[in-house]
């Protein structure tokens, strides 16, 4: 089977093409450099990109891989969740092309296919649905954060997400209280390198409560306050760089702590990782550090596919194919606030 699959639920357009679960190509095109002025995504501006930039970044991907839009199979498209104008570009285009070719479509929940993005590997990637094993999984990005219980393939239950800021909401506030550039998460992390992350103590938000839910809007609060009564921190290099080891420490440790209870309570021999705020090298070294000791099996998402990216978007979409999961209807609408509970 040869699928391609279309990306646009926020600030990136992608494009893949997927052939037996292997990736033939994936191009992403990123709208950093343009969101970057405003301190975080324009939906307006991102629609506009993604409206520009999709037939090229399609066109590109199918070169890439070497393959013609007669030879496709099937295509595929995010549904959602998303930022509904910047769903509908990706959706509709692709889900045009499918009715042009009278192929089948499938439209993909985006976190899903974060969901089973830790379950392509290689170079170049593929599926590696032959080693898949029940786990629980951690899917952390920019505006969600969830343990979802994989129970079997394609069949899970989510066990507890975000009921405010999600983690990489918490990163990227924070940094733009101290003054760094956005996207504020990736800084953090290159700075927190060289800080103490024990230097200053914030809060775990609930890492005592028996739920596996997840709240960081407190966290960045509390930051707030700090830096009210200690304003000259940011003028000192060193003591900066402790501050973003400190707040990074509390989200990682919340994170870990979590994703490890859940997995031990459920008695699974499997933890998973996906989503942007994965890239974290902190939120990685403690994960495998964790399931080390309790003798668990990790897989963490390749970091180009942790961020937004049609190859998982495809690789799902030709999974729920070959198990027989019927095609979406070609009069099917966008779902912005679709949740894979």
């Amino acid at each position: 089977m040869i699928l391609l699959a279309v990306e646009t639920s926020c600030d990136e357009t992608s494009a893949a093409v997927i052939r037996n679960g292997r990736v033939l190509s994936n191009v992403v095109s990123s709208q950093i450099k343009l969101h970057a002025e405003y301190g975080g995504v324009v939906p307006e501006l991102a629609t506009r990109e993604h409206l520009r930039n999709w037939q090229p970044v399609t066109e590109a991907a199918l070169r890439a891989a070497a393959v013609t839009v007669k030879e496709l199979d099937a295509v595929a498209a995010t549904q959602g969740p998303g930022l509904p104008n910047a769903l509908m570009i990706g959706f509709k285009a692709a889900q045009a092309m499918a009715f042009a070719l009278r192929k089948p479509f499938v439209g993909v929940n985006h976190h899903e296919a974060h969901l089973y993005s830790p379950w392509i590997c290689g170079n170049p990637p593929a599926a590696d649905f032959g080693s898949f094993q029940p786990n629980v999984s951690l899917i952390v990005s920019g505006g969600h954060t969830m343990l979802v219980h994989v129970r079997a393939e394609l069949e899970h239950v989510v066990l507890g997400s975000t009921l405010d800021d999600a983690a990489g909401e918490c990163f990227d506030k924070v940094a733009k209280l101290i003054g760094l550039p956005y996207p504020g998460g990736p800084e953090m992390d290159r700075l927190a390198v060289e800080g103490n992350a024990k230097a200053f103590d914030f809060p775990r938000p609930l890492l005592r409560e028996a739920n596996d839910d997840f709240s960081f809007a407190g966290l960045k609060t509390s930051v707030r306050y700090f830096l009210q009564k200690n304003p000259a921190l940011l003028e000192d290099g060193k003591a900066l760089r402790d501050l973003c080891a400190s707040v990074q420490a509390a989200i990682v440790e919340t994170l870990v702590t979590k994703t490890m209870r859940a997995a031990r309570r459920l008695n699974v021999k499997c933890v998973t990782a996906s989503g942007g705020v994965t890239c974290n090298r902190s939120l990685r070294a403690g994960l495998e550090k964790e399931c080390g000791r309790a003798g668990l099996s990790l897989r963490l998402a390749e970091r180009s596919l942790c961020t937004d990216n049609a190859a998982m978007i495809g690789v799902l979409a030709e999974r729920k194919l070959l198990k027989g999961v019927s095609a979406t209807s070609p009069d099917a609408e966008i779902e912005p606030g679709w949740s894979i509970g």
